[in-house]
């Protein structure tokens, strides 16, 4: 499956004024990062904000409850704390640094992960 490199593109550029955006290619599309925090994931052409405890309440009175699940080879699914970006984030990119700063803000308080030696 192809990532969709003019989306990544998109995000990139509208997140110019926040940080640096860089992305790792995984489970088929691309896990985004800002500055080193993860914040999204790019995923069949759509674009997935992190989201947490602190940040569920916010994503569902937006409207915004499905959650990024994942189908593996095997036929096992997983579903992730990652929020599908609302469509103004797409074209608007006030509204996507907006629901962005949400998706880093969630990356910034997740535990941190051990670095492998």
């Amino acid at each position: 499956m192809a990532v969709d490199e003019g989306l990544i593109a998109w995000v990139t550029e509208a997140l110019e004024p926040v940080g640096t955006v860089t992305m790792r290619r995984m489970m088929g599309g691309a896990t985004l990062y800002c500055d080193g925090t993860i914040f999204g994931i790019v995923h069949d052409g759509e674009l997935w904000f992190k989201a947490d405890e602190e940040s569920n309440a916010l994503w569902d009175e937006a409207g915004h409850r499905e959650r990024f699940t994942v189908t593996f080879s095997t036929g096992m699914s997983d579903t992730m704390n990652y929020r599908r970006a609302p469509s103004d984030a797409y074209d608007d990119a006030d509204a996507l640094r907006e629901w962005a700063a949400h998706g880093i803000a969630a990356g910034l308080r997740a535990p941190k992960k051990p670095k492998r030696r």
